[in-house]
């Protein structure tokens, strides 16, 4: 290989690598100095496409992927905490937000990154504070970023004497499909449109591409960034394909649209970056910023009809876990304590019907293998946690009133109630994970095994719905009866592993199915006893 080759694929590759590595280690500081909240805002504040929009941007800015906020996106609508149009405003809110990369390599400290690279350091090594390791992390990453840049930079000053590269970009000026398609397919490899657009800032800066060839290779770069989201969909909810769908569309409609109108956009930019007396990377960041910003104002009033062609593309229906609370007013707490309690009885009540709803979708899944109970499980149990946060806290407030000694009662017996509801969730997911390892190992049980487990399910689904009714009804009838049948699974459970051993021995029954047959039942037996914990909240003790 020739020696300024070498170099040049030695110093463009490291310089990416840094590049990248810089990006991720930013990105991460600066979620590590914002803490676990993400996911909650997300979840909070996109209860219209407009504050979807603004999340996305800020979610983007902060994590500096909009693939990153994309796929969190995708990931919360396959759960069901947000629905197609909010996810649509997400998503064009991470579009926007992702530009800001571009401006923060559009500010020339090149020379700089070494400093700041030493200061990053100084700050992680030398400090035990979280909040000063993440912001010299923030910092480390920073100066890492732009030393990739100056690496990239020095590595690519070569392409402008090669003709073979002279004359790609010429063939770009004149053909634009050929510039979207360069951005797109490169993107898709690096899957950082970031990268790619840090890329083409330094190309245009050294002039080895001009304006009108490196515009087209901005639109691809915005196309080829939705890979990760098609990636992330792959094998979720259809709500989530759906909305991995709009990520591309919403990026091949923009391209189409700016395509059209390309001579007058590069005379645009042109003129801005004339009147304004832009660098060359602020350029591109400008240009990239501008498309962004219009295909988002073009775009966001079609939010409806953006979600209904994406369910045309891909039609079916999700079953949807609503995981919204729909009782817990805060306002009523300031009122009567008394009332706010049986609010949030309530909400235990929903919150129980989706634990048997969990445990009632591992039994199909146990019969059927059919995927879509384990998914509706895992839904569940999403709803139940999220539901498990909300009502403590709602209790937690109701605490701090003056409550009569009958309320404080209830409010402790409600508090163990949650736990032991959000213990069932806890033990359907098991299940469905144990399942989830038969069927990934082609584990085989006997019928007479079969028979047995469904036996079981069918005993302690029922006992865990009477637990649940004896609570609501408050009746003690009821509740003693939960305690009789809990008895009932217990010697079922025993019973179980006995006739497992026999046909251990009797060699009708292998090693691993067994380990799957009896811990099954183990969870089983479990939720059996959560059962009694809640009939004996219903019976006036809460100890066990």
């Amino acid at each position: 290989m020739d020696l300024n080759v070498q170099e040049m694929l030695f110093g463009f590759f490291g310089g990416l690598g840094i590049f990248l590595f810089g990006l991720k280690f930013m990105g991460e500081g600066l979620q590590e100095a914002a803490g676990d909240r993400l996911r909650s805002i997300l979840d909070r504040f996109t209860t219209n496409p407009f504050m979807g929009v603004l999340a996305g941007i800020f979610i983007t800015i902060l994590i500096q992927s909009s693939s990153g906020t994309t796929a969190l996106t995708v990931a919360l609508v396959s759960a069901g905490f947000m629905t197609l149009r909010q996810a649509i405003g997400v998503i064009m809110g991470a579009n926007i937000g992702t530009t800001v990369t571009a401006f923060i390599i559009g500010i020339d400290i090149g020379e700089y990154a070494l400093p700041i690279i030493a200061v990053g350091t100084f700050l992680l090594y030398f400090f035990r504070n979280k909040q000063i390791n993440a912001a010299g992390q923030i910092i480390f990453g920073f100066g890492a970023l732009f030393l990739g840049l100056e690496l990239m930079s020095a590595g690519m000053k070569p392409l402008r004497s090669l003709e073979e590269f002279r004359q790609l970009t010429l063939t770009m000026s004149n053909n634009a499909l050929l510039g979207v398609t360069v951005g797109t397919v490169f993107t898709l490899i690096v899957q950082s449109s970031s990268a790619t657009i840090g890329i083409l800032q330094e190309l245009f800066a050294q002039g080895a591409i001009n304006l009108k060839a490196a515009l087209p290779v901005l639109f691809g770069d915005n196309i080829g960034t939705t890979i990760t989201a098609v990636l992330a969909a792959i094998g979720a909810s259809i709500s989530a394909r759906r909305a991995a769908l709009v990520h591309v569309l919403f990026n091949i409609i923009g391209t189409i649209i700016f395509m059209i109108i390309l001579g007058l956009y590069t005379k645009f930019i042109g003129y801005l970056q004339s009147a304004l007396d832009l660098n060359p990377e602020m350029t591109i960041a400008f240009a990239h910023g501008i498309f962004n910003v219009s295909n988002t104002i073009i775009q966001f009033p079609f939010i409806a009809v953006l979600a209904w062609l994406v369910t045309k593309i891909i039609p079916g229906e999700d079953v949807y876990v609503d995981v919204t609370t729909k009782h817990l007013n805060p306002a009523i707490i300031e009122q009567s304590p008394s009332i706010a309690l049986g609010q949030a009885k309530e909400e235990i009540k929903r919150m129980g019907e989706y634990a048997g709803n969990a445990v009632s979708e591992s039994i199909h899944f146990f019969n059927t293998k059919d995927s879509k109970h384990a998914k509706l499980v895992y839904q569940y149990e999403e709803a139940i946690n999220n539901f498990d946060r909300k009502i403590t806290d709602y209790l937690v407030e109701i605490s701090t009133r003056s409550l009569t000694g009958i309320d404080s009662e209830e409010h402790n017996a409600l508090l163990n109630t949650i736990r032991d509801i959000e213990r069932v969730g806890d033990h359907a997911e098991n299940i469905i994970e144990l399942l989830e390892m038969r069927v990934d190992k082609k584990v085989k049980l006997s019928e007479e095994a079969i028979g047995e487990l469904n036996e079981m399910f069918q005993l302690t689904l029922e006992t865990f719905k009477l637990s649940l009714q004896s609570l609501e009804q408050n009746d003690v009838e009821l509740a003693k009866e939960v305690l009789v049948k809990e008895r009932s699974i217990d010697e079922m459970e025993r019973k179980l592993r006995k006739a497992h051993i026999n046909r251990l021995n009797e060699k009708v029954c292998t090693g691993d199915a067994g380990v799957f047959f009896v811990d099954i039942a183990s969870n089983l037996e479990r939720i059996g006893d959560h059962s009694v914990n809640i009939a004996q909240v219903v019976l006036g003790d809460t100890t066990a």
